[in-house]
């Protein structure tokens, strides 16, 4: 009776593993499909997932992302997700700063000046070219030495004598020879008192580019302030941050004056928000706050001044919010109404995330198919690194693309053309019902003979 049972369960063994190898992933597993179109060398080809596509998945992280060719084959394939977090290493630095004097009636868009500086390149001195008269000289900006520092800027931190007050604007332009300059923008900052409390705003957004120099020139001559420090902040890293890719208007709720709560489609890493100013002449401290689902605490996730002033007939605005990236899918605003509030509506927000890279390898005929869309498959995706054997950053840059087809046009599975017959899950659905029934058989056979007497000798 042993003999036979061992072969009970060797027969039961052997189905589960035809079970195992029939219940291989199929396009139809999933509940949104997206053709794909390739062009370039492959085998390899790399994807940008647009925004709108990854909020199709039913996962955080993506483990329900796959790539299908013609035949229903599944791809093998790399996420590549990096996080300004995990690849920066970021350095406050106090820099020199030097005035920019010119004639009060100079036509000049920068003011001439005399430079003297070490061996290094660091500054010494920096004069006007020309002499000027007492009382001609006017203050149009400042020059700021960052010679000392190798790694790409990210942040300029401005700080200026009290009696100046309002907002600061200014043009951002870099050099490395102080000959040859390259515009970067433009900066501003702030510092406003209102209810008897002051609310400033003293950091300015970089390019994340190298530059040994830069310089500040204020756009409306004698506006400019006496700084009295400057900062820049840098960040070195092994690789740059994919780029970010900004959602569609996101409606909210009111909860109640002042405080707004926003559902977002799914858990994401968010690292910016930005929130519509409707109302021109709008000024509002606030707090942003996150959670990943509704019986959680609210987390605080970042807090600024949001405002939309009318100065000149120009609009100032800075509506947006840095956070740190980590997951939610929940945000709640809160709103120090001292500034005036942002009226009884929730305003509408766009939120940011990083850009993530899908990288497959094809094999089998084409078309391919991107399919996301599942609560219940497990991951998997493997490292660039296995997938391309001699990866690196530069070889990814040269790889194949596949882009979605029709631009952003997302299509139910249900919907799609199939290129397997139509009865091919009535195939599937026999072909299970026949291993259970077999699974069935096997297991009456082992209780029967368990329960049979064992024969008299």
């Amino acid at each position: 009776m042993s003999q036979k049972l061992n072969l009970v369960w060797l027969g039961a063994l052997a189905l589960g593993m035809t079970l195992s190898a029939n219940a291989v992933e199929q396009p139809s597993d999933f509940a949104t499909q997206v053709p794909l179109t390739v062009t370039g060398d492959g085998p390899w080809y790399r994807l940008e997932l647009p925004l709108n596509v990854q909020l199709h998945a039913r996962q955080t992280d993506l483990s329900d992302v796959r790539v299908f060719n013609a035949a229903g084959q599944v791809q093998a394939y790399a996420l590549a997700r990096e996080t300004a977090q995990t690849s920066e290493s970021r350095t406050l630095t106090d820099v020199k700063w030097f005035p920019l004097f010119s004639s009060a009636d100079s036509t000049e868009r920068a003011p001439s000046v005399r430079v003297q500086s070490s061996a290094n390149g660091t500054l010494v001195e920096v004069q006007p070219s020309s002499q000027l008269e007492a009382g001609e000289e006017v203050l149009r900006g400042w020059l700021l030495d960052a010679s000392g520092i190798k790694a790409p800027l990210r942040q300029l931190v401005l700080d200026w004598t009290s009696e100046r007050e309002g907002f600061q604007r200014f043009s951002i332009e870099a050099s490395d020879d102080l000959q040859h300059w390259q515009s970067w923008g433009d900066g501003q900052v702030a510092r406003l008192t209102f209810a008897d409390e002051r609310v400033e705003q003293h950091e300015v957004g970089l390019p994340g580019q190298s530059a040994r120099y830069l310089r500040l020139l204020w756009n409306t001559p004698q506006s400019a302030p006496t700084l009295t420090s400057a900062q820049l902040e840098s960040a070195s890293s092994r690789s740059l941050p994919l780029p970010l890719v900004w959602s569609q208007p996101l409606a909210g709720s009111t909860v109640k004056a002042g405080e707004y709560t926003w559902q977002l489609p799914t858990g994401l890493n968010v690292e910016r928000v930005q929130v519509e100013l409707s109302q021109p002449n709008s000024l509002a401290p606030v707090t942003l706050s996150g959670r990943r689902e509704s019986s959680l605490p609210w987390q605080p996730l970042s807090s600024g001044l949001l405002y939309r002033l009318t100065q000149g007939g120009q609009d100032v605005v800075q509506n947006e919010l840095q956070l740190p990236g980590q997951t939610v899918q929940q945000l709640k605003l809160t709103v120090d109404d001292r500034g005036g509030g942002l009226g009884a509506e929730a305003p509408t927000v766009r939120f940011a995330v990083r850009s993530t890279q899908l990288v497959f390898l094809a094999r089998g005929p084409g078309p391919y198919t991107l399919a996301l869309g599942s609560a219940t498959v497990k991951a998997a995706n493997l490292p660039l690194a296995t997938l391309i054997p001699d990866y690196s950053a530069a070889k990814l840059a040269t790889l194949g693309k596949a882009s979605v087809d029709g631009g952003t046009v997302v299509t139910p599975a249900s919907t799609l053309a199939t290129t397997a017959p139509a009865d091919t899950n009535w195939k599937k659905f026999g072909l299970w019902a026949v291993l259970l029934l077999g699974v069935v058989f096997l297991g009456a056979m082992a209780f029967s003979l368990l329960r049979k007497p064992p024969a008299k000798s």
